[in-house]
């Protein structure tokens, strides 16, 4: 079962659009995730060092600094061997930043609007990888 995947993971929500940061919060917590949020760049970075999540759902467009420099830091700096899943979600449509982002080290990349269940696809097989 998908939830099953998904029980006692940590997960990072980053996401300045509030209602779509409650949505995905609660979408994780009802499947028994651990959810921290971010609403912006700097907040994403600070919260993700301090707490060492296993998923990161990251929008590409934040206030303070971008989902793709949060992404660069993220992934450069991480420990060895405990480098986050990190699904990258944004309303741009074109495919020089899926580009940027996927040389940046991203596992996931969704455009919006996308259904939630193609997010928790995403995340579920790059988990069991």
């Amino acid at each position: 079962m998908v939830a099953e995947a998904f029980e006692g993971k940590r997960i990072l929500v980053v996401e300045d659009d509030r209602e779509m940061l409650t949505a995905l919060q609660l979408l994780f917590e009802d499947m028994g995730a651990v959810v921290e949020t971010a609403i912006d760049g700097n907040a994403a970075i600070t919260v993700a060092v301090e707490t060492e999540p296993d998923v990161i759902v990251l929008d590409a467009m934040l206030p303070k600094r971008s989902g793709f420099l949060v992404l660069e830091k993220l992934k450069g700096s991480a420990k060895k061997g405990k480098k986050p899943i990190v699904v990258m979600i944004t309303g741009n449509e074109g495919k020089r930043h899926q580009v940027w982002a996927e040389s940046l080290g991203v596992d996931g990349y969704l455009t919006k609007p996308f259904r939630m269940e193609k997010l928790v696809s995403a995340i579920e097989g790059s988990l069991s990888n």
